[in-house]
């Protein structure tokens, strides 16, 4: 006798990357979506001696990692080049990390807020290799906030 309906897990390598409303070119990896939230000890004299009180303190958002192949565009240098140059408030963007189902719908959506970029890498070169050059992106943001797209 069944019991309900298989769902399978999406694919963890069908997603995009919009911010600006703009698709931006294809990431390799995404990467730190996720918080965490320290757990703070405290005890009052009256407390017996086996008991410590763990308490919520605060939460922190671990700041993303965008990895994609060099090309001929330069969005990511250029973005990072405004808070180099000390415009941060000009580099503050919000952006959109989208997880796609097998035929291209979005089905869940993270959106992160006042993100700017903290550090640029650029690729390991080495003349025996056949790899991509690559670029790493990493970006801070002051909050996620998840959306569930309908079936």
């Amino acid at each position: 006798m069944a019991t309900g309906s298989r769902v399978d897990p999406y694919s963890g390598y069908n997603f995009k990357v919009e911010w600006d409303g703009i698709i931006q070119a294809g990431f390799k990896t995404c990467a730190g979506l996720e918080f965490t939230q320290d757990a703070g000890t405290y005890r009052e004299g009256t407390d017996s001696t086996l008991g410590m009180r763990k308490l919520p303190g605060l939460i922190t958002a671990s700041n993303i990692t965008l990895v994609r192949g060099i090309a001929d565009k330069s969005e990511l240098w250029d973005w990072r080049k405004l808070v180099m140059d000390g415009k941060v408030g000009q580099a503050r963007k919000n952006i959109s990390i989208m997880l796609m189902d097998d035929e291209g719908n979005v089905k869940v959506q993270w959106d992160l807020r006042e993100c700017w970029p903290t550090k640029w890498g650029g690729p390991s070169l080495d003349a025996t290799s056949s790899e991509v050059a690559v670029e790493t992106l990493e970006i801070a943001h002051e909050g996620i906030t998840k959306v569930e797209w309908k079936k």
